[in-house]
């Protein structure tokens, strides 16, 4: 197998020539460093379960351009609630989509999909495996842990070290079932996702093909910000504040929480948070088993967290990198395509943002990732 999946210039597939930068935010000054970028990363926190989505009246409707789908259902798709234990004994919920037309008299290829960062798996995730099982593939899509329906205290927690262990888990689940090949399971990850499948990935060779969609390295999203624009004093600054909160939390003070979309928008409102905004705050995107604060006390767990570190411990198994030509975090995308050492391809969707690759049907590149995964399951 060749070291690039591309037979073209991988980093210009799928792009236009010329095409500007548009969406790139600069986020500077001490904003960025006190919510570690988590407003950047579109971070959504956890809350007890609800009811559905249909529930809040007051929603906006939001953009549903492009064929904007949250919500997407499938009469060609079996969905069962499922759960399983990681091996830190912590229940993880999740979804197993099945096709309806699967040969239960042999084995079939399988895919493990995670949500956004702080989502859960009712935003994105359990589109993309309903994609995905109309193609064949078994899927199941999940709850990270201290997040929506799985288990963990205090939800909102940040734990990317358990977040990469529910991807591992999630594979010992689909490996146990009767119509799943053993050897032929991959793994979709969105978002911040991406980078815990990759760090799953890392010590998992049984998760044999990766794919991440608008990917965000957690880790240096909130060392460094966008662009590399938060500073080492604005670093130390938050990881200051949160060391205070610890001690107020453990004389029994209040949890607090940080950064995440904000629950209104007004003119400082940022590019970066008006694209958030869209999604998890309006009927196209929204969910009741998720606000968007993760804990402050947590959240500088992420500082310790390299995903892309010991990329080469991946080869050769493949690598497909997805994101939004016009996307603020194609930067990670990037980098993480610059680093791993196999087989890989860094696939651009043209006149995409971040936060379009969440749901917009009409440009997420689904025939892509059924290419993919076809080719190396």
């Amino acid at each position: 197998m060749s070291t690039d999946c591309n037979a073209q210039d991988p980093t210009t597939q799928g792009i236009q020539a010329g095409v500007s930068r548009r969406n790139i935010i600069k986020l500077t000054g001490a904003g960025a460093a006190a919510i570690g970028l988590s407003s950047a990363a579109g971070l959504a926190g956890a809350g007890p379960a609800f009811a559905a989505p249909a529930s809040r009246k007051d929603l906006e409707p939001g953009d549903t351009s492009n064929g904007a789908d949250n919500f997407y259902t499938s009469d060609q798709v079996t969905v069962k609630k499922i759960s399983f234990k990681n091996k830190y004994e912590m229940k993880v919920v999740g979804n197993l989509f099945v096709p309806n037309n699967l040969d239960r008299g042999t084995t079939h290829p399988a895919l493990v999909v995670g949500h956004p960062m702080g989502a859960v798996k009712e935003q994105s995730a359990n589109l993309y495996a309903t994609k995905m099982a109309e193609q064949g593939y078994v899927a199941l899509s999940f709850d990270l842990s201290f997040w929506g329906e799985s288990a963990g205290k205090p939800g909102n927690s940040v734990s990317p070290d358990i977040y990469a262990e529910d991807f591992s888990a999630a594979v010992d689940y689909l490996r146990a079932q009767v119509v799943v090949d053993k050897e032929r399971v991959g793994a979709i990850g969105i978002c911040g996702s991406g980078s815990f499948v990759i760090s799953a990935a890392k010590i998992d060779p049984r998760i044999k093909a990766i794919a991440t969609v608008s990917m965000y390295d957690m880790g240096a999203a909130n060392r460094d910000g966008l662009n590399k624009l938060v500073t080492l004093e604005q670093r130390k600054a938050f990881i200051a504040q949160a060391a205070a909160q610890r001690d107020v939390e453990f004389a029994g003070g209040a949890i607090e929480y940080t950064g995440g979309t904000p629950d209104e928008l007004t003119a400082d409102s940022t590019a970066v948070d008006r694209e958030f905004y869209d999604f998890y705050r309006t009927a196209r995107g929204y969910h009741p088993n998720t606000t968007t604060h993760p804990a402050l006390a947590t959240n500088t767990k992420f500082m310790n967290f390299h995903p892309f570190n010991d990329l080469d411990l991946i080869a050769p198994r493949p690598l497909l990198f997805i994101a939004g030509d016009q996307a603020h975090s194609r930067e990670f995308s990037e980098e993480a395509y610059r680093l791993a050492t196999g087989p890989k391809e860094l696939f651009w969707v043209p006149g995409a943002g971040h936060v379009d690759l969440y749901d917009r049907t009409g440009l997420i590149p689904f025939d892509k990732l059924t290419d993919f995964f076809r080719a190396q399951l």
